[in-house]
């Protein structure tokens, strides 16, 4: 086994999840990604914790979802309990083609969300990560040899996570005072919300591997103003691009999309908060230095910021705000590196992808 997928998996184990004795957790992976699911087994055995797996598989979840009705859609009981009685649960990303749920349709989707909530909430309160296992077909639509796939996502996630820690804590003790943030990109980006009272949180391989972003939830009717989002997302298996919004106390007024609008227009009609941002994220993780339509890697990548419809995190909010309520939670993503700023409470933070705490900024 490549020495590479068992660090990865020591991190998973002791670093994201922080495995105990007893611990009862879920491991969910791909068929491609037995490799890291096998090294996860090993490092929860010696832990003396207590696997179960599950493959996933998306050619299964098509079939079930292009022929089952929508209005018999519940929330599955055998599921939710299992998700009530874990410790833990770690997901594997990965796949031979990212597009196989494409012909899903994207209200059918969205119902099933919304029956799926109770579970997401409850494998959120324990102990959660999700990650990546370089397949082929996540290489072959970041345009990359598989090899070289391999290289770009070992080399985000292998890596001196405290020294990357240190680096983002300029940025959250920029946050964790600031009552506004500005977002400008150009002539077609230039927001505005409230972050006062909510907290800024450091991600350096919590939750999410690889981390490498600050994010905060911004008070939800305090956004005004125009974002065009001039990265592509992947979204329901579908690639949709130049989305663009346009906010008004906080609330989606108008939206379009050079590309299967249709899905967009559905993730902002799916529940009431899905009009509402629920996430600011500044991306700092230097390893990912390319677009992959990767989320989990692409909203990481240093230049840039993320802002997600939907669901805020509870960890962001403070106790005199309100969190943001959303079965969706859809990070899209701006391009800061040219023509670009980032001001907080009047004052410039970034130009041009380069921090203040950073050499060569210039204010």
């Amino acid at each position: 086994m490549d020495e590479r997928v068992r660090e990865h998996a020591r991190i998973l184990v002791e670093k994201c999840t922080d495995i105990q004795q007893g611990d009862c957790v879920a491991i969910n992976a791909p068929a491609e990604a037995e490799d890291l699911a096998v090294a996860i087994a090993e490092r929860l055995g010696e832990k003396g914790a207590h696997p179960t797996t599950n493959v996933s598989l998306p050619a299964v979840q098509r079939a079930y979802m292009l022929a089952a009705d929508e209005d018999d859609f519940e929330t599955p009981a055998h599921i939710q309990a299992m998700a009530e009685n874990t410790d833990a649960f770690i997901s594997v990303k990965g796949s031979q083609n990212m597009f196989e749920t494409s012909d899903v349709p994207p209200a059918k989707n969205q119902a099933r969300a919304k029956h799926m909530k109770p579970i997401q909430e409850a494998y959120m309160d324990s102990k959660w990560v999700v990650t990546q296992y370089p397949c082929a077909g996540d290489a072959q639509k970041a345009e990359m040899s598989t090899p070289a796939y391999e290289d770009f996502v070992w080399g985000a996630i292998n890596k001196d996570w405290d020294e990357q820690h240190e680096f983002q804590e300029n940025m959250v003790e920029i946050l964790d005072d600031a009552s506004e943030v500005r977002i400008v990109s150009g002539e077609t980006t230039d927001v505005t919300m409230s972050v006062a009272g909510n907290h800024a949180i450091n991600d350096t391989a919590e939750n999410n591997m690889p981390g490498g972003e600050v994010f905060t939830a911004p008070v939800p009717d305090s956004v005004e103003g125009e974002v065009l989002f001039d990265k592509p997302l992947m979204a329901q298996g579908r690639e949709v691009t130049g989305v663009w919004l346009k906010f008004e106390e906080g609330e989606v007024v108008e939206h379009s999309a050079e590309k299967n609008e249709e899905v967009l227009t559905a993730q902002l009609n799916t529940d009431e908060g899905s009009k509402r941002l629920g996430e600011l994220g500044i991306g700092m993780n230097r390893d990912i230095d390319r677009f992959t339509y990767n989320m989990l890697f692409d909203e990481k990548m240093g230049d840039t910021v993320h802002m997600a419809i939907g669901r805020a995190y509870e960890e962001n909010v403070g106790e005199d705000n309100e969190q943001n309520q959303s079965v969706v939670h859809t990070d899209m993503i701006v391009d800061m590196s040219e023509d670009s700023f980032i001001e907080v409470d009047g004052e410039v933070v970034q130009r041009n992808g380069t921090f203040r705490f950073e050499d060569g900024f210039e204010g």
